[in-house]
């Protein structure tokens, strides 16, 4: 067991500059919490930190998979771990910094396992896939678990087969099981979540994705899909780069991209929000539109402290 301070928020509240100045005050290291950030030259649509900020603050977690691999939160709780445990070695505090709310709940009580695995049933989903179409599929989840049908993908067939799976197996939306997932930590926990009012947060969002595109998006997604092995479906589902997709497809205008990733950024942040309500024993900051990573560094160091 380790010594952790989550630092939690919607994205593009402000977790990363704020966590970055808490750790040069503290010689602290970044654990990043990010289900996007593991892929190598996904840069830009993930606001990864520069390399020379990585330089002066020791992060981990961070350009660990090629982009056409998969990766799971079991395989980000294994690296987590390590981090967490080369960290505290060196004498340096872990701060978990991130937005991926699984990732978090993942590292501080574990994984949620769920029924056991039926190779039968499996298979039968699959070849009902293969005959009436993921579509529906995602349609029959979004009847049974609405929750769960928000929060995967429509594309993602792994998760929608693990949730119908799920339920097949135990009768119970697997929505419902993972809200019940609040067993002992794994580590021990001081959780610190930064908020802002939905218009503050709103125009940050908005902010971030003209960034974005003036920092080049679209040609970071034109060079990732020239590459021989691609994206893999959850890379290529993250938000930014799902729409890039579909403007380099020619399935829509740059302006158009550009509107959807503002959109769909919002939803992202509104589904962080629920996972949110889930955490217990958080300490919210509230912000103001004109505080200074500075500012609520001060604030997150009176908390630790």
């Amino acid at each position: 067991m380790h010594k952790v301070v989550f630092i939690l928020g919607c994205t593009a509240v402000g977790k990363g500059a704020a966590g970055r100045e808490v750790a040069r005050r503290l010689g602290a290291s970044i654990v990043s919490v990010d289900s996007m950030k593991i892929y190598r030259r996904m840069d830009i649509g993930t606001a990864k930190p520069p390399p020379e900020v990585r330089g002066e603050i020791p992060h981990y977690c961070i350009d660990l998979v090629e982009p056409h691999e998969e990766f799971s939160v079991a395989d980000f709780v294994r690296h987590a771990d390590r981090a967490l445990a080369d960290a505290t070695a060196r004498g340096s505090l872990p701060l978990a910094v991130g937005g991926t709310s699984l990732y978090v709940k993942a590292l501080a009580e574990g994984l949620f396992e769920g029924a056991s695995g039926d190779p039968n049933v499996r298979a039968d989903l699959k070849a009902r896939i293969a005959h009436e179409g993921l579509a529906a599929m995602h349609a029959e989840l979004a009847r049974i678990d609405p929750q769960a049908a928000g929060r995967i993908h429509p594309n993602d067939q792994r998760r929608i087969i693990r949730a119908l799976e799920v339920h097949k197996a135990t009768g119970k939306p697997i929505s419902d099981l993972q809200s019940q997932w609040d067993g002992d930590r794994r580590h021990d926990c001081l959780f610190i979540g930064l908020r802002r009012d939905k218009t503050d947060l709103h125009s940050r969002i908005n902010l971030r994705v003209r960034q974005m595109l003036d920092r080049g998006l679209r040609d970071e997604v034109a060079a990732l899909l020239a590459e021989p092995n691609g994206l893999s479906k959850q890379a290529s589902q993250a938000v930014g780069y799902a729409e890039m997709i579909e403007h380099l497809q020619g399935r829509c205008t740059l302006e158009e991209a550009f509107e959807k990733i503002k959109v769909n950024t919002r939803r992202l942040a509104k589904k962080q929000r629920t996972w949110h309500r889930r955490f217990r024993d958080v300490h919210w900051i509230d912000l103001n539109g004109d505080d200074l990573p500075a500012t609520i560094a001060e604030a997150i160091l009176r908390i630790i402290k």
